[in-house]
């Protein structure tokens, strides 16, 4: 029989039925493709002069060059400010009357909340509604300066490279507001200026302490006619692009007395949270609330997304405000990355490729980031605050820290991970953890593991040091063959200091194709053997599925390791292919597999 290749095209197709994404890549992470051959993305690894700026997640980074070329990285959280020398030290510039916000959307409560006389009397009430979003920053350089406004605190900072001062209100700037941005003609422009939704204000050009409009100055304000509120701004291609949850606007520069000129250029395109958008040669792209668009320096289009179902199907619409995109320059793509609907945190990304256009999809917890150009690798932030270098070897392996303290918590000592008492984890095989015991409180507390029976288990665990003293710690590589189940524990006083873990596998790197059928699939297709197009022969392995029907049970064949030929043996109407990378920081590749099939009967 001839052989029959299985050649689909690049990126994931993730919208209707599986039957509906028939010869396509349907599931994967951490994959791409480059001029038609599959392959894994970049590898990350934590930053060797920045490992960690905050313990909490980042919402909101910025990377710039000083004028003596010193370079800098600034990052904020709901109640931080920090600025980071390119050498590693990183120092707290948050005023010390910075107003704290809210690191999670939460609902918004209200004296008198429903029907009257319901529920007991004075009690708020959750507005189901109307939701408080996360608090986020916007950054950016003024010349060498910092500028910096956070959602909560609404005020315009600078910081002047000091590391001895903290960021200091800028003086006569509008307060309470949502965002700030540089303009390409040196005006800083206040987003949502005081306390108005809708009202861009502007400073004097090249004198961001003037704002007040006069015959002799260029400041001034307007505000926008939209029935949404602003978001955030964007420069791009001469302009400024002004986002609302609704609509777009455009502020082009054109000289005194008007100074600028805004126009709205799109409708019911607004964008999904104030830091969604992102700028490349191409335009400015953003997400909104059902769907991907493009503003290319004249009119807003939507793009259309072949994993549209997949994105806007799962996503936790209460925490929409934590999601942000970067642009990946090196490989032409803008990601985002977004809350799945069942995660409180981001845990997913998608992803454009807008030179070979097509998606990615994959999972991956990062809340901040910065494109390369500054730094010699794009620079993304996890939730617990450390840095990672991305694009860099094939490892995609994350060290998460816990920091441990010791309190008495319902008559009894027990472990405090990371602020919580002692709680229930879940941690990933092949992943590193981190037990930072040096508070003092742990002395006399080593922290050790068991299994489900209670025997002591110490595959990967390293401890350094003694508990309650500096430098002490518990690190755990989880190894792939760890049990399901284990827990944390004192050697001293026992299991009742901690708790259960949970071990699963980690996210993958792999790509798994929709299905594959002869004709118009009423036959049963027999596959004896596969020969495989790869970079280098075993690098990868291969997975079947296969079912009768479109909403059967699956069954799974493999894995495989590409020989020339794979044997392999089995049967259904519908058949799909699994590829895994198999050898960690290996650069495989994989091109056209073709399999030996031949047409059996119809039952």
């Amino acid at each position: 029989m001839p052989l029959i290749p299985l050649k689909i095209p690049a990126g994931f197709h993730r919208t209707g039925t599986d039957l509906d994404a028939a010869g396509r890549w349907r599931d994967g992470s951490l994959v791409r493709w480059r001029d038609g051959s599959l392959r894994p993305i970049g590898g990350w690894r934590v930053n060797e002069n920045i490992a960690s700026i905050t313990t909490n997640a980042p919402r909101g980074m910025h990377t710039w060059e000083s004028n003596n070329g010193t370079r800098y990285v600034a990052a904020g959280s709901y109640n931080e400010l920090f600025a980071v020398v390119s050498g590693g030290t990183a120092y707290d510039i948050a005023p010390t009357d910075l107003t704290a916000g809210s690191e999670s959307a939460s609902v918004n409560i209200g004296y008198g909340y429903g029907f009257y006389g319901v529920g007991a009397y004075g009690t708020p009430r959750p507005d189901t509604g109307n939701l408080s979003p996360a608090t986020t920053w916007s950054l950016d350089n003024w010349g060498e300066y910092l500028l910096a406004c956070s959602t909560a605190d609404g005020r315009i900072l600078e910081w002047q490279l000091g590391t001895s001062s903290k960021a200091a209100v800028v003086a006569n700037a509008p307060t309470n507001n949502l965002g700030i941005i540089v303009t390409e003609e040196r005006f800083v422009f206040a987003l949502g200026a005081g306390g108005n939704p809708r009202k861009v204000a502007f400073s004097d050009r090249e004198d961001n302490t003037t704002w007040t409009p006069a015959s002799t100055n260029e400041a001034g304000d307007i505000e926008l006619q939209t029935s949404g509120q602003i978001e955030t701004a964007i420069r791009t291609r001469g302009q400024t692009l002004i986002l609302t949850d609704v609509d777009a606007h455009t502020a082009r520069y054109i000289g005194p007395p008007y100074v600028y000129s805004f126009q709205r250029v799109g409708t019911s395109c607004g964008i999904i949270s104030r830091r969604a958008a992102a700028d490349v040669d191409m335009g400015v792209f953003w997400m909104g609330n059902g769907g991907f668009f493009r503003f290319d320096g004249n009119v807003v289009s939507e793009i259309p997304c072949a994993v549209h179902d997949y994105v806007f199907g799962d996503l936790n619409t209460s925490q929409k405000s934590k999601t942000w995109a970067f642009t990946n320059g090196q490989f032409g793509e803008i990601w985002w990355f977004y809350c799945s609907g069942s995660s409180t945190e981001i845990d997913r990304y998608v992803a454009f490729d807008y030179k070979e256009n097509h998606w990615l999809i994959g999972s991956l917890s990062r809340t901040s980031g910065a494109s390369r150009g500054v730094f010699e690798y794009p620079m993304l932030m996890g939730q617990d605050g450390a840095m990672f270098d991305h694009e860099v070897g094939l490892s995609y392996v994350d060290t998460q820290t816990y920091t441990v303290t010791v309190a008495s918590v319902g008559g009894g000592n027990r472990f405090i991970l990371d602020g919580s008492n002692y709680p229930a984890i879940t941690l990933k095989r092949g992943y590193t953890y981190v037990f930072d015991q040096s508070d003092g409180s742990n002395s006399g507390h080593p922290l050790a593991f068991r299994n489900a029976s209670d025997a002591s288990y110490t595959s990967g665990v390293t401890t350094t040091g003694t508990a309650g003293s500096s430098g002490a710690k518990t690190t755990f590589v989880v190894p792939s063959d760890a049990p399901a189940s284990l827990k944390y524990y004192c050697t001293v006083h026992g299991n009742g200091m901690g708790n259960n873990i949970t071990v699963i596998d980690a996210d993958g790197v792999f790509a798994e194709s929709g299905p594959f059928s002869m004709g118009s699939g009423d036959k049963i297709m027999q596959v004896t053997d596969l020969i495989p197009d790869e970079k280098t022969q075993g690098d990868v392995n291969i997975k079947f599925k296969s079912r009768f029907y479109p909403n059967a049970t699956e069954s799974t064949h493999g894995p495989f390791t590409p020989a020339n030929p794979t044997a392999v043996r089995f049967s259904g109407r519908q058949i799909r292919m699994r590829i895994e990378g198999d050898t960690p920081y290996a650069a495989w590749r994989v091109g056209t597999m073709r399999i030996d099939a031949k047409a059996g009967g119809r039952r």
